[in-house]
């Protein structure tokens, strides 16, 4: 059965059947050279049977090798006046006996491969002209092709970078507390990871890079374990982040199903797109009933976190860090962030906030009604041993308009026992 051919290589058996049509001959393909062996990528052919797509054979010994060489040129009206074609294999099997051959440069000016075509009998009317249509033709295929080579080039990077992290056991996994904003307790801790720093990658986008090439399910896995062996030596809840896409995979409820879920507060970014929220209500409901908390991550961020919070009914929203930096001097700021915390609490939820760096945001978000509060003013992502246990408890400012006044946040899970 033949193998169903990609857009791109749709487009580039229309651009072989053009110049097969043009010049008369019996065969034209497109060839990728990887320095050893020439592969037939796309072929369009009158008689199929002896040109066949994948045929692989020695580059070395190929028409198109001589051609490139200098040793041959780029239009052969007839192989017999040419004793250095009449030696490689081609001559012989499937006994060509006229070729034309012009290489495919990508962008860059790599040479991909060539632009072919192939006559089992010789001749005469090959001409230079043919061998200019023939590199229009494979300028046109190399616009076609490039970005899917790229696109694999860039797979093959990730693949290759990732690799090695995940076989040693995923990324570092490390903690940043998350305390009250009230009585200055830690209450828990958000696993973090970490991955190598010269990658000069944010975390969300090796995540998302693992997903582009099919690894994203794995990864987050392997952070999730990461962040599981983090609850047998801290105290309080711990934080655990996932997309809704892995959360739904068979590995994963089986992984959650082994923890102390009433100390883990799951977390959905508000990024990542839900696709279908029955089933995923359908895996969040046993899992909640046994103790575990959703939070809904990154709130703020876009425009997916209302209705993620409609449809799941989460225990936390996280408001994300673009909403609390600066919030102390901006009213803008300041008007959201008090009726995100207002109709989270009218809805039961508690309210944390991301990527508090000074006391003056700290005390701003304690007098919008903010319950808890996370970022370097109260700690910096690390090891275990580094938590806090206890932040200055930020002031209740009194000139907020409308100003809630909070006695005790929202619960969030405690430890067993």
């Amino acid at each position: 059965m033949a193998t169903r051919r990609s857009g791109a290589e749709q487009q580039v058996a229309e651009l072989l059947r053009t110049a097969k049509e043009a010049l008369g001959l019996s065969v034209t393909f497109l060839t990728r050279m990887d320095g050893e062996t020439q592969h037939l990528e796309v072929v369009d052919s009158s008689v199929p049977f002896l040109f066949q797509e994948g045929y692989r054979q020695r580059q070395e010994a190929t028409l198109c090798q001589a051609i490139r060489d200098g040793k041959l040129p780029p239009v052969i009206p007839n192989l017999k006046d040419h004793p250095e074609a009449m030696k490689l294999p081609a001559a012989r099997f499937p006994r060509i006996r006229s070729y034309v051959s012009v290489p495919v440069v990508l962008s860059d000016g790599t040479v991909y491969g060539t632009f072919c075509g192939a006559g089992l009998t010789s001749d005469k009317g090959l001409t230079k002209r043919d061998q200019s249509l023939m590199d229009v033709l494979a300028s046109a295929a190399a616009v076609v092709i490039e970005p899917g080579i790229r696109e694999q080039a860039r797979a093959e990077e990730i693949e290759a970078r990732l690799r090695p992290v995940m076989e040693q056991g995923g990324p570092l996994v490390v903690l940043q507390p998350i305390v009250s904003l009230l009585t200055g307790r830690r209450e828990g801790a958000e696993a973090l990871s970490r991955f190598p720093r010269d990658w000069a990658k944010a975390p969300d986008v090796c995540f998302a890079e693992a997903h582009s090439v099919g690894l994203g399910h794995e990864l987050e896995l392997l952070a999730l374990h990461g962040a599981a062996r983090h609850l047998e030596t801290v105290s309080g809840y711990v934080s655990m982040n996932v997309s809704p896409q892995t959360l739904l995979t068979p590995e994963c409820a089986s992984l959650l199903r082994e923890l102390p879920l009433e100390r883990i507060l799951l977390e959905l970014s508000e990024h990542d797109a839900v696709e279908d929220y029955d089933a995923l209500q359908a895996a969040l409901a046993p899992l909640r009933a046994q103790g575990m908390r959703l939070a809904i991550d990154d709130v703020g961020a876009g425009f997916s976190s209302l209705r993620h919070i409609v449809l799941t009914s989460p225990d936390v929203i996280k408001l994300d860090r673009s909403m609390v930096d600066g919030v102390n001097a901006d009213p803008v700021l300041t008007s959201l962030v008090g009726s995100l915390s207002e109709f989270a609490h009218r809805a039961g939820a508690a309210v944390v906030a991301e990527g508090i760096e000074t006391a003056e945001d700290a005390a701003m978000l304690v007098s919008l009604g903010v319950d808890y509060g996370q970022g370097w003013h109260f700690g910096r992502p690390g090891p275990p041993q580094a938590l806090v246990e206890a932040c200055p408890v930020p002031p209740v400012r009194r000139d907020v308009p409308g100003q809630r006044t909070a006695a005790e946040p929202p619960a969030l899970p405690q430890p067993a026992g």
